[in-house]
């Protein structure tokens, strides 16, 4: 059997915590992995796991191998990387997660057809999902995620800002009282995403920033439900300005509060791990940098 696969799956069934884990993540069968195992325990004539019915555990002997294992997939990655960077043309599928708004309105078309010019060997398949993914668990090489913040233990490259509209229908607007201040808010129906459950919305610039308490009948976890929804008048939201600025231009929707701006949120593309980056991964990070430096957002 593959030794570095059987060190791969060791590697693997120890930072997963089980063996069905390591599975799904590998995407082998439980007998397969078990095998793998066998093998590495062959190998290194040591019994390296401490099973139980609950949990996993190393043995002295596992600790020594984990390292040599992990020592042993770092060369090898070397070695792959090293290969990489001598081909003369970036290639291979790239998978991208991505929430629909950014792949319909900002990847699709002109994203996806300027990296294919440049590059037509490299193959994108973006998992679209506006809940966050595991980037290991589901196998993607590149995230694009908008957020004020980001967990400081991912690593990422900030691609831009996506500004914000606080924005409501004509039609909304006629059965009830425009705001003036953020506090008013609190008394019309707000339109909210379902991943922010504080149901705060931040309004004003840096020095004056506002913390607004929004309720509403409809939450939804993509931009698109919610600019549909807002459309048809059934309230106020807060929308990316990148998705409303041609109705706002047409007049089918209203900015509201245009003195009391959202805080911008940043773009960020986020990934595995900077060490020996395959050379298509960093292409298309270095595209999507060079990209978002041509829009508007």
């Amino acid at each position: 059997m593959d030794r570095i696969t059987a060190a791969e799956v060791f590697v693997t069934i120890v930072e997963r915590g089980s063996m069905i884990e390591a599975a799904k993540v590998l995407d082998m069968s439980r007998s397969m992995v078990t095998r793998y195992l066998n093998e590495m325990e062959t190998w290194s004539d040591a019994r390296l796991l401490h099973r139980s019915t609950r949990r996993l555990s190393l043995t002295s002997s596992g600790e020594i191998v984990l390292e040599h294992c992990r020592q042993l997939l770092r060369t090898a990655e070397e070695l792959a990387a090293l290969a990489s960077s001598s081909t003369s043309e970036p290639s291979g599928v790239i998978r991208i997660s991505c929430s629909q708004f950014v792949a319909e309105d900002i990847l699709v078309p002109d994203f996806v057809k300027a990296l294919h010019q440049r590059y037509p060997t490299i193959v994108l398949d973006l998992h679209i999902a506006d809940q966050r993914v595991d980037l290991v668990e589901d196998r993607i090489d590149l995230a694009i995620r908008i957020a004020q913040e980001l967990d400081p233990s991912l690593i990422s490259r900030k691609l831009g800002n996506c500004e914000s509209t606080i924005c409501a229908s004509p039609a909304y607007l006629q059965s009830t009282t425009a705001p003036t201040r953020p506090e008013d808010l609190g008394r019309l129906n707000c339109l909210t995403y379902s991943y922010f459950e504080d149901g705060i919305w931040r309004l004003g610039n840096k020095d004056t920033l506002e913390s607004v308490s929004v309720s509403g009948n409809f939450s939804a976890n993509g931009s698109g439900s919610l600019l549909r929804a807002t459309l048809a008048g059934c309230g106020v939201s807060m929308l990316p300005s990148y998705a409303v600025r041609s109705f706002l231009q047409t007049g089918e929707l209203v900015e509201l509060l245009p003195d009391y701006p959202p805080p911008p949120m940043g773009i960020h593309v986020v990934y595995h791990s900077r060490e020996h980056m395959p050379r298509t991964t960093r292409t298309v990070i270095d595209a999507l940098v060079e990209y978002f430096d041509t829009l508007t957002l």
